[in-house]
C-alpha cells in the first residue's frame, strides 16, 4: 500500500558522482530529492583505500575537464579549495619487450585526499542543504510504477552500471532491455604495491601498457597524490581480471612480476592490496547522456561519448536537469 505520508518526488539510487550529480541538479531545480545507497561511504567507483595510514586511489586513476564542459565550474572550485590538484599531462606508454615511450595529452587532475573526498564534497554539500543522502540503504527491487518500500516517486534515478541497474528492475522491463549488459562491462582489478622507498625514475607519473596479458596501467600514487609515497597503483586488462574476479588476491603475484620487469624493479614490495571492479567501465558507450522511460531513468558513465568521470557527471547533471525543467 502507499504511503500517505508526503513522499520526495526524485529518489536518487547511488551515490556515486553520477547519482550526486543527478540530485544537486534536482534540488537546485526545486525537486524534492532523496539519496540512498548501500554502500558505507559514497564515491562509488571514485573509491579510495585507506592502506598503511594514507589514502589510495583504486578506483578512478584521474579526471580530465572537458574543455567548455560545465563540469569545469565545479573542477575550479574545488582547485581554489585546493581539493584537487593537476597531476600531469604526460604518461609514459609502455609495450612489453620495447623501449618506453613518453605521449602526452590533456591534463589529469587528482585529489590530495584521494578521488573519493570529491564525492564527500559533494554529498557534504547536499547534506546542508537538506538532501538526505543515505548510506547502507539495500533497496533491491525497483517496479515500474514508482513505489519502492510503499513510497511513489516521480521518478527512480539508477546511478550505477548498467548490470547492475537491471538486477534491479522487473524482468520484463523495457528498461531493462535498452540497458548493456555483463558482457558488454569490462573487468579489472586494482592491486596496490607499496616499498619501503621509490623504486622507479623520479619523473614517472604513471603509464598505459600495451602487449600485457596481465597489466593495462600503472599509476605511480605518490606522484598523483602530492606526497611522493612510493606506492603503485596498478589497473589490470579485463581478461586477467576475470580469471581472478572470485579471488583478486590471486592475481597478486603475477601483476609484481609483470611490474617489476616493466620498470626495472628488483625488490618486491613490502605490502599488497587488490579489489576487484566488476563492472570496472563499458566496452561500448551509449549515443544520448542518460535513459528517462515513465518512472524509471538510468545515468552513469556510460552513457555520453567516453567513459570518464566528467561523463558520469554531465549524465546525472544533464538527467537532473531534464527531470525539473
Amino acid at each position: 500500500m502507499d504511503s500517505t505520508a508526503p513522499s520526495p518526488s526524485v529518489l536518487v539510487i547511488g551515490s556515486g558522482i553520477s547519482g550526486l550529480a543527478c540530485a544537486r541538479a534536482l534540488h537546485d531545480g526545486g525537486a524534492t530529492v532523496r539519496v540512498v545507497d548501500r554502500g558505507r561511504v559514497v564515491g562509488g567507483r571514485l573509491a579510495t583505500k585507506r592502506l598503511d595510514d594514507r589514502p589510495v586511489d583504486i578506483g578512478a586513476r584521474y579526471f580530465t575537464v572537458p574543455e567548455g564542459a560545465e563540469f569545469s565550474d565545479l573542477v575550479a572550485d574545488w582547485l581554489d579549495r585546493g581539493l584537487v590538484r593537476p597531476w600531469t599531462d604526460t604518461f609514459e606508454s609502455l609495450t612489453v619487450g620495447a623501449p618506453s615511450e613518453r605521449k602526452s595529452g590533456p591534463a589529469r587532475y587528482a585529489a590530495p585526499k584521494g578521488l573519493r573526498s570529491l564525492a564527500t564534497d559533494l554529498a557534504e554539500s547536499l547534506r546542508a542543504d537538506g538532501v538526505p543522502v543515505e548510506q547502507n540503504s539495500e533497496i533491491e527491487d525497483v517496479p515500474g510504477s514508482g513505489v519502492v518500500a510503499g513510497i511513489r516517486y516521480d521518478t527512480i534515478v539508477l546511478a550505477m552500471p548498467d548490470p547492475q541497474a537491471a538486477r534491479m528492475l522487473e524482468p520484463a522491463s523495457p528498461v531493462a532491455e535498452e540497458l548493456f549488459g555483463a558482457e558488454q562491462w569490462q573487468p579489472t582489478l586494482s592491486v596496490v604495491l607499496a616499498w619501503p622507498e621509490r623504486r622507479w625514475p623520479a619523473d614517472f607519473h604513471g603509464a598505459f601498457v600495451n602487449g600485457s596479458l596481465v597489466v593495462a596501467f600503472i599509476a605511480d600514487d605518490g606522484d598523483r597524490r602530492g606526497d611522493g609515497a612510493p606506492v603503485l597503483v596498478v589497473h589490470t586488462t579485463a581478461e586477467f581480471a576475470r580469471a581472478h574476479l572470485e579471488h583478486p588476491e590471486t592475481g597478486i603475484e603475477a601483476v609484481i612480476d609483470e611490474v617489476n620487469g616493466l620498470l626495472g624493479i628488483r625488490e618486491r614490495p613490502s605490502s599488497t592490496y587488490a579489489h576487484r571492479w566488476t563492472f570496472s567501465n563499458p566496452a561500448e558507450q551509449h549515443s544520448e547522456p542518460f535513459l528517462l522511460r515513465g518512472h524509471i531513468a538510468v545515468c552513469g558513465d556510460a552513457w555520453g561519448a567516453h567513459s570518464a568521470v566528467s561523463t558520469a557527471w554531465a549524465s546525472g547533471d544533464a538527467l537532473g536537469r531534464a527531470l525539473t525543467a
